[in-house]
């Protein structure tokens, strides 16, 4: 009898395990900063979860003093941003508000990098669509 009630506990946790595994892996990251040490971490981070969650959406929303990062003569991090972007590991996005308030064009932004009306609000947008959040700081 115990064996049969055991049982059926089993079955029934198997579809629940299965679905468990299956729940996507997004991520969005927001960044603010022009540290160099912050710029770094969200590449470190984005780079270890893309090894252990190969199949993971990962994003970052560039906005504020974090431009640079995003940007062909001042970014610190280009070949990694070309690199997660080329492989399909992320993608990075730059708030067109912040473009517009430093007077920078499309054309200085990274090849890869694509712009959003506004991080905020695409960072909200990602929330409600289940992404989780980590805000980027040093």
């Amino acid at each position: 009898m115990f064996s049969n009630k055991l049982l059926v506990v089993v079955l029934a946790l198997v579809p629940a395990l299965t679905m468990a595994q299956t729940v996507p892996y997004k991520v969005i990251f927001d960044i603010t900063s022009s540290d160099s040490a912050a710029q770094k971490a969200v590449i470190r981070q984005m780079r270890g979860i893309s090894q252990s969650r190969p199949d993971a959406q990962l994003e970052v929303a560039i906005y504020g003093d974090a431009l640079g990062m995003a940007m062909k003569d001042k970014s610190i991090i280009a070949d990694a941003v070309q690199e997660l972007t080329s492989n399909k590991k992320a993608s990075f996005k730059v708030c067109a508000a912040t473009m517009k308030r430093n007077n920078i064009d499309k054309s200085q932004l990274l090849p890869g990098v694509d712009v959003v009306p506004d991080a905020i609000y695409e960072i909200v947008t990602k929330q409600h669509e289940g992404w989780g959040y980590i805000k980027v700081a040093q």
